[in-house]
């Protein structure tokens, strides 16, 4: 392999619980509801699936539905999208909606796979390129930074950016033209059959690992370094 492209959720970083991202700010704004009024809204906002790189939401609003499918096209789409899941949601201020949908996309709300750092620096010493191709309306960038894992990616390919997003070929496309390398010498890794399986149809090879909680999957990562070769 000449190149390999990686998913970002679920495949080389984790977001944060969701209890987690909710506590987080609550403390932010200076908040301190009940300790069981806490917990349950945090597990209104899981079923809501109103956190991006969370669970999926267990049934979609109305003014959701419209927007949820085409979400990763556009910044704008992506936080509509999810601000409506979250208002579903009963929260002691207004201003948390938007307060929560800033937070998940702060670096220290994401964790790396404990693996992400060895198989991208392998990588990089084999001489393969790596890109980043990512279902997102935001820069994942700083998030790469603040874990020390920039200096191992060679290109973002973000669908926000290009108002395409997976599993359409021609986000995938992109990434191999960043990188200067024809698909057939490719491999893509990610998380979601669906959309990372669309660089199957460009001629990519495919390898999926599970979207598991970074203890719950240590080195998930490593059989990309025997598929890369």
């Amino acid at each position: 392999m000449a190149a390999v492209l990686f998913d970002f959720s679920g495949t080389l970083f984790r977001i944060e619980s969701t209890e987690s991202w909710l506590r987080a700010v609550l403390a932010e704004q200076g908040l301190v509801p009940p300790e069981p009024e806490i917990v349950a809204s945090a597990r209104a906002l899981e079923a809501a699936g109103a956190l991006p790189g969370g669970a999926s939401p267990q049934r979609l609003p109305e003014e959701v539905a419209a927007v949820w499918d085409i979400r990763d096209q556009s910044a704008e789409l992506h936080r509509a999208a999810y601000t409506g899941l979250a208002r579903q949601v009963p929260l002691p201020d207004l201003a948390l909606y938007d307060a929560l949908y800033e937070r998940h996309m702060a670096p220290d709300a994401w964790a790396p796979y404990p693996d992400a750092a060895e198989v991208l620096g392998a990588l990089r010493e084999r001489g393969i390129s790596v890109g980043v191709v990512s279902n997102i309306g935001w820069d994942l960038r700083p998030v790469f930074r603040a874990h020390g894992l920039d200096e191992f990616v060679d290109a973002y390919v973000l669908s926000y950016e290009h108002g395409v997003q997976k599993p359409d070929p021609r986000l995938f496309k992109v990434a191999c033209d960043a990188l200067a390398v024809a698909p057939q010498d490719v491999l893509m890794v990610g998380d979601d059959r669906r959309a990372d399986g669309g660089a199957a149809d460009l001629g990519c090879a495919v390898h999926f690992v599970d979207h598991l909680p970074v203890v719950e999957r240590p080195d998930g990562l490593r059989r990309v370094l025997d598929l890369a070769g």
